[in-house]
């Protein structure tokens, strides 16, 4: 049997293993990609490159980046900024038709710009805003779609693992990735919110209007609750596109100053910095397996020659290069509905990135336009990780009836992604002009 087939049989088992969540995502992909590389190879080999893959994964300094971010994105959230964050878009933008689902996303979005992580933005979010919403006879799907949609700005704005891990993987600059996820996280902000108002405006009866009377010094002071917040994001990711430091040195200056912050200001106790550091150190052990298990599976996909010769294969089809753009989005939006973002990236992103390459995209460009278009993925049946989270807060709706409410967004996230094809001088502008 040729390599390419053992390569082709090994990805369609891995994709079943995942879809049918036998094992582990990490797990799947090292034991996996070691079966393969025996096979092609040698037992020996592939014992030797299993080992030193995870012993590699494990001891890499660029990789002690993503504990740092994820341990500052716990610390505000176990602090409460995302109830603070909530109150801060609700003061500005309650008054708007709907608007306390827009100020749900409106939060989202600034809590997305500290945590970086989906699941938290969606379940925090989800916590302090779903109740204001039912008392506000918000219709359910628009109150629980709302949250679970604006969860996933979490992967876009910066601090994204997902952009570090991208950057890591095709060898780009990761405050680079972090400025160019600023723009294209605004106009998706942005769309989902003018989704939220078009539902309330042609359809009245979805929401009971709040009747808000907030003075502009309630509004300045809402601001003050989290200028501390705002100004540690700011340094963190000035200072790493500035120069000035390191994506490491600028997660743990992250983690550090929202130590300080949260404890200065009583916004923190001892048993919540110890739930922090253990939640942090689960999930970038999480994190680190599937990176570790995605090098090894890589590894063996590398001999099978599948990259190469899709890149060959590509280049010689007499279509324009955005056709071939728009295909590789198509099968991102597939096995996003399938996969969840994250090993996807790690999976794909070998393969598909010789072609992007050879067809002369990119690869900044590129990177938030997958990421963009994996976001579906996670509000999208039958996966829709961050439905499920939702469903976990709000547990009197049915799962139904939030895969409902979504699917607006996913109709905004899919003008976001052919914008972003037509425009990409959105997520270009600042990397490069500053």
């Amino acid at each position: 049997m040729s390599p390419t087939a053992v390569g082709i049989i090994m990805l369609v088992i891995l994709l079943g293993v995942m879809l049918l969540r036998i094992m582990p995502i990490g797990t799947a992909m090292a034991l996996l990609g070691f079966l393969g590389f025996a096979y092609l190879s040698s037992f020996q080999g592939a014992s030797y490159t299993a080992v030193s893959d995870f012993y590699s994964t494990f001891t890499n300094y660029n990789f002690t980046v993503i504990p740092l971010f994820i341990f500052m994105g716990q610390i505000l959230f176990n602090a409460g900024i995302g109830r603070k964050l909530y109150d801060l878009a609700y003061k500005w933008l309650g008054h708007l038709p709907g608007g306390l689902a827009i100020a749900t996303v409106g939060g989202c979005a600034g809590f997305a710009a500290i945590s970086g992580s989906a699941i938290a933005t969606a379940a925090t979010l989800g916590s302090v805003s779903l109740g204001e919403m039912r008392r506000y006879k918000y219709d359910m799907a628009l109150a629980t779609g709302c949250v679970a949609a604006g969860g996933t700005l979490g992967v876009l704005i910066p601090p994204s693992v997902t952009f570090i891990i991208y950057g890591l993987l095709v060898e780009e600059s990761i405050g680079k990735l972090f400025i160019a996820g600023i723009l294209p996280g605004l106009l998706l902000t942005g769309l989902f919110m003018l989704t939220i108002y078009v539902q309330v405006v042609l359809s009245p009866s979805m929401t009971l209007k709040p009747e808000l009377k907030i003075t502009w010094k309630e509004r300045i002071r809402s601001l003050t609750n989290v200028v501390e917040t705002l100004l540690l994001f700011f340094l963190v990711i000035g200072g790493l596109f500035a120069g000035l430091f390191t994506p490491t040195e600028a997660a743990a200056i992250g983690a550090l100053g929202a130590l300080v912050i949260t404890t200065i200001r009583r916004q923190i106790k001892w048993d919540g910095i110890i739930k922090s550091f253990f939640e942090a150190l689960r999930t970038a052990c999480m994190v680190m397996v599937i990176i570790a298990g995605a090098t090894v599976f890589n590894h063996f996909i590398a001999i099978t020659n599948i990259p190469f010769a899709l890149a060959d294969w590509i280049s010689g089809l007499e279509v324009h290069r955005m056709v071939v753009m728009i295909f590789i989005a198509f099968m991102y939006l597939i096995g996003g509905c399938v996969v969840e973002a994250l090993p996807l990236i790690l999976l794909t992103v070998p393969i598909f990135f010789p072609v992007v390459q050879a067809l002369g995209f990119d690869p900044i460009w590129f990177g938030v336009l997958i990421v963009v278009v994996g976001q579906i993925g996670m509000i999208s049946p039958p996966v829709g990780i961050n439905c499920f989270v939702v469903a976990g807060v709000a547990k009197d709706v049915p799962l139904q009836t939030i895969f409902k409410g979504v699917f607006p967004f996913i109709l905004a996230m899919l003008i976001c992604t052919f914008i972003l094809m037509i425009f990409p001088q959105i997520a270009l502008f600042l990397p490069y002009a500053l």
